[in-house]
């Protein structure tokens, strides 16, 4: 017997009974940049792979181990993107965006792929939306990221169970610094490293940081500072960042150990982290690249970005209960109709109701069956109110409204009167 088809581990199906808290959150995500400016970008699922070999680093995790590559019958390299931010990037480049300093203020929403132990909150394919602007280099466009995702979180209704985390990397001439430092102190106590942070300290050191091993964090303790190799144009960015966040009552917590995954970060860097989903807390994050375009063959451009997972924001929604009823809730209004003269009607009627009311949601029976079924069905859909329409009701032209949740007796509406009263019933119920 053949093995049964199945997605590929870590790879997941987003059923019906999901997509309309998907949607719910793709929309208020997609409202709210409107509102703040920002416009769509929609770029390849698939790269060249040398562009994040150029813009991640060949010695991060991404790439060394985590990125699906594989070779096109032109012999060329190519990779599924495991991020957006070079993605970008090279689209900005193509096509000219940025020239002559034209500020650009983008966003993009699809599918990540990394080749990663699949848990709860991480996956293979995984989903962002992303934020990138380009050519402004002060601190006010930092915070402005940060507010906006603050705002969301606001009407999401989880503020409460996230907290921000800041830091600054300054410019590649102070981490050069500080890197020689870091190494040095570690290098002295290699042996009470972990074994991968033992690796990183020669491929990548400011990723020790980032270790969860409690051994090496003990090391940590008394480690070089970053913030005390800073050049003084990356403090006062930091400091007219803080200034920008305290006036707009964000509170935050500097996080000296927070250096993020990616080669291309400078300056400021951010997450907003919870303790709601386990060991998957991070569902925001991002901060500047300001050499990250001249690194991909552009003149010198700023750049500052962030991208969130849809996946652990879903989760959060879900663990905290934060999902509108009417989320839960996919049709307003079911029509039964019964038998042939009646279903014919029962179209003409629905199409006029919609054209009338094209935000109510109604769906009409179709499969005919019995008072019983058409009801079982109308009951199964959640919908609030079931119509009626049978030869009784077709001869005089009124249809039936029978309430499906909470109390109310069964009405007869006149056809003419029927969309004027489920603007006002449906509200209400």
């Amino acid at each position: 017997m053949s093995k049964s088809l199945q997605a590929i581990r870590g790879m997941n199906d987003t059923l019906p009974e999901q997509t309309p808290l998907w949607r719910y959150f793709e929309s208020k995500v997609s409202r709210l940049l409107d509102n703040y400016g920002y416009k769509q970008i929609r770029m390849p699922i698939v790269e060249f792979t040398e562009l994040f070999k150029r813009s991640i680093g060949e010695v991060t995790d991404i790439v060394e181990k985590e990125m699906y590559t594989f070779e096109d019958r032109n012999g060329d390299s190519l990779t599924l993107r495991p991020e957006g931010t070079a993605a970008c990037v090279r689209a900005v480049l193509e096509h000219g965006l940025t020239g002559g300093g034209q500020v650009q203020k983008l966003w993009y929403i699809g599918p990540m792929f990394r080749h990663e132990r699949p848990q709860k909150g991480r996956y293979r394919q995984f989903h962002q939306i992303g934020v990138e602007v380009f050519n402004l280099d002060g601190p006010d466009i930092d915070a402005e990221l940060i507010v906006l995702t603050w705002r969301l979180w606001g009407e999401l209704g989880i503020r409460d169970a996230v907290k921000l985390e800041l830091n600054s990397l300054g410019t590649s001439e102070a981490r050069a610094r500080y890197r020689a430092a870091l190494v040095e102190y570690l290098s002295s106590r290699l042996s009470e490293l972990d074994e991968d942070s033992q690796r990183r300290l020669k491929s990548n050191p400011l990723r020790v940081l980032d270790t969860k091993n409690a051994d090496t964090q003990a090391v940590l303790v008394d480690a070089p500072k970053l913030v005390d190799y800073l050049d003084e144009e990356s403090r006062v960015h930091f400091e007219g960042l803080k200034a920008r966040l305290d006036a707009a009552g964000i509170p935050y917590t500097i996080n000296p150990k927070l250096v993020r995954g990616l080669d291309y970060y400078s300056k400021t860097v951010f997450e907003w982290v919870t303790d709601k989903l386990g060991a998957q807390g991070t569902v925001c994050a991002g901060g500047r690249y300001d050499g990250l375009v001249e690194q991909m063959g552009g003149k010198p451009t700023s750049g500052v970005g962030f991208a969130m997972g849809i996946e652990r924001l879903i989760l959060m929604l879900e663990t905290l209960e934060q999902i509108p009823e009417e989320i839960a809730r996919q049709v307003d209004v079911y029509l039964c109709a019964f038998g042939e003269a009646a279903e014919l009607a029962a179209l003409a009627l629905s199409e006029r109701v919609r054209d009338q009311l094209p935000n109510l949601r109604l769906q009409i029976n179709a499969g005919a069956g019995s008072f019983k079924s058409q009801f079982k069905k109308a009951d199964k859909s959640g919908a609030l109110y079931a119509l009626i329409l049978g030869d009784d009701e077709l001869a005089q032209q009124v249809v039936g409204l029978k309430p499906l949740r909470g109390q109310g007796e069964q009405q007869t509406i006149a056809w003419d009167a029927l969309s004027e009263h489920l603007a006002t019933c449906v509200v209400q119920g």
